[in-house]
């Protein structure tokens, strides 16, 4: 791979620019850590209310319905986002885990390995969630446990 830097004062903000041969999951994994590097707040909303939250502060995202939650220690904030959006927007801190929910992987306090092979992360704010088996693997890949380490 090839990296190039062009300085031009006359930007008025930063462009970046990638050229390849093809999508591949590389450009896949530099486009998620380009996207989850540009912000540090979101926007979540009770009722009428915006909060601007911080990400180091959600514990959780998950999908109810139509609705998307994002879970902080004291509450529960609506998202106008779609999981999937949030999830390649923060692939950096989260984790998939089932087909409607997201971790703060900071967050995790422990993996609870039970029988018959479920899986149930203990969070921080003392919040059970349960880990699909198809999302385990990336999971333990992406905190760095397993067999691969």
């Amino acid at each position: 791979m090839k990296i190039h830097l062009t300085i031009n004062s006359e930007l008025q903000e930063t462009e970046i620019h990638i050229h390849a041969k093809e999508y591949n999951e590389q450009i896949e994994k530099l486009m998620k850590q380009l996207q989850a590097t540009q912000s540090t707040m979101i926007d979540g909303y009770i009722q009428q209310e915006i909060y601007m939250l911080k990400i180091s502060d959600i514990y959780s995202i998950y999908a109810e319905g139509a609705k998307v939650f994002l879970q902080t220690e004291e509450q529960e904030f609506e998202s106008k986002r779609k999981l999937y959006e949030l999830e390649m927007q923060f692939a950096k801190d989260f984790a998939r885990v089932s087909k409607s929910s997201l971790v703060n992987i900071n967050k995790i306090a422990s993996i609870q390995m039970g029988k018959i092979g479920s899986t149930e992360l203990l969070l921080d704010n003392d919040v059970s969630i349960h880990v699909s088996r198809k999302y385990l693997k990336d999971l333990k890949r992406q905190l760095g446990i397993g067999r691969e380490f």
